[in-house]
């Protein structure tokens, strides 16, 4: 686990996820907040879907970003934004089933640099399978009273 910094970072973490369009738009639902340790999880829905019936690539690669950009926010002082720099994703298997659930969690930490991994998978019958995998880098933002949470 990962030492958090603000008190209040649960808070924090779930008032900004809910001012967040996308994960709104795609029935996004935050499921654990903890220090270093971010679920979300979205239901299928065939809005969500490619061609050939899966969820798309891009709704999974949003679901890992977030859930790495708020791993890295729950670790991070109070009054700190962060913006995803760079991200590497590798899609592992289609992305079919009942709900994608999306597991990020803060791999290093510093000043201004946090790298996190996140992983997906579909849950289907009870049973998850891996569907994507993300390494990302993430930003810490100070004194931006735009980027705030």
């Amino acid at each position: 686990m990962t030492e958090q910094r603000n008190p209040h970072f649960q808070q924090v973490v779930r008032d900004s996820f809910a001012a967040q369009q996308l994960m709104a738009t795609i029935g996004a639902r935050l499921t654990l907040v903890a220090a270093g340790e971010i679920e979300i999880r979205v239901p299928f829905r065939p809005d969500l879907t490619q061609q050939h019936g899966f969820v798309h690539a891009g709704v999974v690669a949003s679901v890992l970003d977030s859930a790495s950009g708020y791993a890295a926010l729950s670790v991070m002082p109070e009054g700190v934004g962060v913006l995803t720099v760079e991200f590497k994703t590798n899609l592992l298997a289609p992305a079919r089933g009942e709900e994608l659930i999306a597991r990020g969690r803060v791999v290093r930490a510093g000043r201004t640099i946090t790298v996190c991994q996140a992983d997906a998978s579909m849950l289907s019958d009870g049973v998850e399978t891996s569907v994507a995998t993300m390494l990302s880098t993430i930003m810490a933002v100070r004194d931006r009273p735009d980027i705030v949470g």
